[in-house]
């Protein structure tokens, strides 16, 4: 059997209410597990692109992508692997501001890790990261052995093709010359 790797999909659709439970209704039939999902406009007005991230073989992959393209609403949809994307996530970590000034060591670890402390407070302090999956979730493991951690989440990926445009800028302008010519 293919062993299950990260891919990221891409999903490009008119910004329709609904279309986002028909996209994620795609991984529940097919028994994939979203790991994370972003959804925002796009640089094409009017379309709107998903970000998801899923463990699973290629096999799979491709007929979720075959079946999500299938959506009236959808207008593109493609599935990456990491090193075909930059990417990029934040963290935020919810500290016990006691901790931070009481232990140097916390405040050496922020900076190592190129993170931000965005504000402190008498109570709390909420450092920022940026960065790739693996580096938010490192700080987060690097800060927690401290035992100063309130709270830590994490965004869902953003990313964009290492190529000069979005792949469905190509598609919609064959599909626009297309049109034209019948």
């Amino acid at each position: 059997m293919e062993e299950k790797k990260l891919y990221t999909l891409l999903v490009y659709s008119e910004n329709i209410a609904g279309i986002l439970n028909q996209v994620t209704a795609v991984f529940t039939r097919r028994q994939v597990n979203i790991e994370s999902l972003n959804v925002s406009a796009s640089s094409i007005p009017g379309v709107h692109k998903y970000t998801i991230t899923a463990w699973s073989n290629e096999d799979q992959i491709v007929k979720i992508v075959r079946q999500i393209e299938k959506k009236i609403d959808v207008v593109k949809a493609n599935y990456f692997t990491d090193d075909q994307l930059f990417i990029r996530e934040s963290g935020l970590y919810k500290l016990t501001t006691q901790h931070v000034l009481e232990n140097p060591e916390i405040s050496r670890t922020i900076r190592r890790f190129d993170a931000h402390i965005i504000e402190v407070n008498p109570t709390y302090t909420i450092v920022m990261k940026y960065g790739v999956t693996e580096e938010i979730i490192e700080l987060f493991r690097a800060l927690d052995a401290f035992g100063c951690v309130l709270q830590y989440t994490r965004s869902g990926r953003i990313a964009v093709t290492r190529g000069m445009q979005e792949q469905v800028s190509e598609f919609l302008e064959e599909r626009e010359q297309h049109e034209h010519r019948e």
